[in-house]
């Protein structure tokens, strides 16, 4: 029988049926042939050419299985890399797009049986982060490219470059704050005296001003200058009185909005210095709010059993008895019921022991009595994430 004419209706039916992928049983990665049916695929295996391709695998083939292996795990991750970047897919999303060119090495020629398989490989190579969720197994790439690295370090080298220079331009309006305080201080302040000669012939000059003087009474007005030094001395007693009561008032006056901005920025500065950016501790109750574990998990109460780095929590499930390590960011705190007892993990009355009195929902904090140590009875007002329920 004749070959059929390219515009055929022969040829074109074999065209489509060649276009499309083919059934995975019926194709031979040796030769990298792709049969129709499971005639052909019977026809190739008895031809001359598969023959000598067995023959040659014959010889070596773990160098043949390593090659193919190499070649699927390379061409994957380049798809996962170039397709998707860091985000979490998937895994069967990227299989699928991977096998949809027909040139691609087919998984029943590598090492691996199943895509699961592959998945937890990449996972224990460190070539991926993955995790199982019941709708799956979902990876995400790790980019170790040199160029990538460089370009974060100098983008967190920036980051901190503008953060010294914040800090050196507060520092600065500080120092400009203290030397105008220092300045202030040193000022001299007017000293007020009573009038007061040795002899009543002397005689009184006031000094209005630096360039202008007044003569005071002279020797044929004794008696009136009498009455007059008793009116300047009372006269004198009383502006003493007005500046002692005026100075009083302007220490009890109001403070500068400088001065109240630089207290608050104190204050904020020492809650800081107490504040750590980790907070789990041994024994106390917290929640699960990550959905990477599944449902069986998540919105969950556990025990916190072990901390570990300071950032990581081995816990213990109440409910199931399960033990799982967790970083604190899939963690957060439980608030018990007023009169139950909390441990403060945070802040200036961190690893203090108290007693819950109330809730205020409108400010998201909580009244707290301190059990335990030095200030014992003090009533404070903590946040939500500051404190946890005792175990």
């Amino acid at each position: 029988m004749g070959k059929a004419d390219f515009l055929s209706p022969k040829a074109i039916s074999n065209r489509i049926k060649a276009k499309g992928l083919q059934k995975l049983r019926w194709y031979c990665q040796m030769c990298q042939k792709q049969c129709r049916d499971e005639n052909g695929f019977k026809c190739h295996c008895m031809s001359e050419s598969h023959q000598r391709q067995l023959l040659l695998a014959s010889e070596d083939p773990t160098k043949f299985m390593d090659y193919f292996s190499d070649e699927f795990k390379n061409d994957f991750l380049e798809l996962l890399r170039r397709r998707f970047g860091t985000k979490r897919v998937h895994n069967n999303i990227v299989y699928n797009e991977y096998i949809s060119d027909r040139e691609h090495v087919h998984m029943n020629s590598t090492q691996w049986e199943t895509l699961t398989d592959f998945t937890k490989w990449l996972g224990r190579e460190g070539l991926c982060k993955v995790d199982e969720t019941p709708k799956g197994w979902y990876i995400q790439y790790i980019d170790r490219d040199p160029e990538t690295i460089r370009r974060q370090e100098e983008q967190a080298k920036k980051k901190k470059q503008e953060l010294d220079d914040e800090e050196r331009s507060a520092r600065f309006i500080e120092e400009q704050v203290r030397r105008g305080r220092d300045g202030k201080d040193t000022d001299e302040t007017p000293v007020y005296t009573e009038l007061s000669r040795e002899s009543e012939e002397e005689k009184v000059v006031f000094n209005l001003s630096s360039s202008s003087s007044v003569a005071g009474p002279s020797k044929s007005s004794s008696a009136l200058g009498a009455s007059a030094l008793k009116t300047a001395a009372s006269s004198s007693t009383k502006r003493k009185d007005i500046s002692s009561n005026s100075d009083s008032r302007g220490e009890k006056k109001r403070k500068s909005a400088l001065e109240e901005i630089m207290e608050m920025e104190e204050k904020k500065k020492q809650q800081q210095s107490v504040r750590t950016d980790y907070w789990i501790q041994p024994n106390i109750v917290v929640k699960i709010i990550t959905k990477k574990l599944g449902e069986k998990y998540h919105k969950k109460k556990a025990v916190v059993t072990e901390v570990r780095d300071k950032y990581a929590a081995v816990v213990k499930m109440i409910d199931s008895g399960d033990k799982l390590k967790l970083d604190q960011n899939h963690l957060e705190t439980v608030i018990p019921a007023p009169g139950k007892r909390v441990l403060i993990l945070n802040g200036p009355y961190r690893n203090t022991e108290a007693l819950l009195e109330g809730i205020d929902e409108k400010h998201f904090c909580a009244t707290l009595t301190l059990d335990s140590g030095q200030q014992k009875g003090k009533r404070v007002d903590i946040a939500y994430e500051d404190f946890a329920k005792l175990a």
